[in-house]
């Protein structure tokens, strides 16, 4: 008995293949448009949920002046030294003049006598402006006492000390700022004030009133106790508004 040649299996149908075929090419085109959102750049997280993904920014990409508008500003006392009456017109008592002035400029209320400061103080918006009523040569213990009383109200804020005081090494109304750890050259009223402040930190804005011709220290002594002319006086007080600009520019404002 012969036997039937053996049978090709029967292909699919094209339909089948069709279909697959379709299948296989609806799931390639699937994965093909699954988009993977980029990785956040350095210093990004992100948070997703269902609907919404949010991309929260590292401290690096901040302003720089988003950061400085973020610092806790310093609170500046500001003292200026100098004679009581009858010296208060003198050459050496030219911080107070120009400190007068400046409260004035800035719309501050007038000087008041105050205890607790051990001084005339002159509180505004952006410094708390103190006037010494001691002599010069003693300026430390007051400088010290109101130093003491304006870091107590101060509750740990950031603070700053000016001392505003006459300078024999500048021209009549100049000023320039220094560190307060610099050489007083002679000058009796900032040896004081750094011996009273223990090591404490502070500034001097000098307001320039010139020199004799003389060194000689009773020459000079006679210079800087004599009064103010008109024109001195009204040079020094014009100088109140450069000492403003370097106030603003120790704190940063400028």
């Amino acid at each position: 008995m012969s036997r039937d040649p053996p049978t090709t299996p029967p292909s699919k149908s094209p339909e089948r293949d069709s279909k697959k075929r379709t299948r296989k090419q609806r799931r390639q085109q699937e994965r093909e448009e699954i988009v993977v959102p980029p990785l956040p750049s350095s210093g990004e997280t992100t948070e997703e949920d269902d609907s919404i993904t949010i991309i929260t920014p590292s401290f690096d990409a901040f302003s720089i002046s988003t950061i400085t508008s973020m610092a806790v500003p310093l609170r500046f006392l500001v003292c200026s030294i100098g004679n009581p009456a009858p010296y208060t017109s003198t050459l050496h008592s030219a911080g107070h003049t120009v400190l007068t002035s400046l409260a004035s400029s800035l719309g501050y209320p007038a000087f008041q006598k105050s205890k607790s400061y051990n001084g005339a103080i002159s509180i505004g918006s952006d410094f708390a402006l103190w006037q010494s009523q001691s002599f010069m040569n003693v300026s430390g213990k007051g400088v010290a006492a109101a130093w003491r009383q304006f870091q107590k109200e101060s509750r740990g804020e950031p603070t700053r000390l000016v001392v505003v005081h006459d300078e024999l090494e500048l021209p009549f109304g100049d000023v320039r700022v220094k560190d307060g750890s610099l050489s007083a050259r002679g000058h009796n009223g900032l040896k004081d004030i750094t011996l009273r402040l223990g090591g404490a930190k502070y500034m001097r804005v000098c307001v320039g009133i010139g020199r004799p011709e003389s060194r000689e220290p009773n020459v000079v002594a006679a210079y800087v106790l004599r009064k103010m002319s008109g024109s001195e006086m009204r040079k020094i007080e014009g100088a109140a508004g450069k000492v403003e600009i370097e106030l603003r520019r120790l704190g940063g404002i400028l």
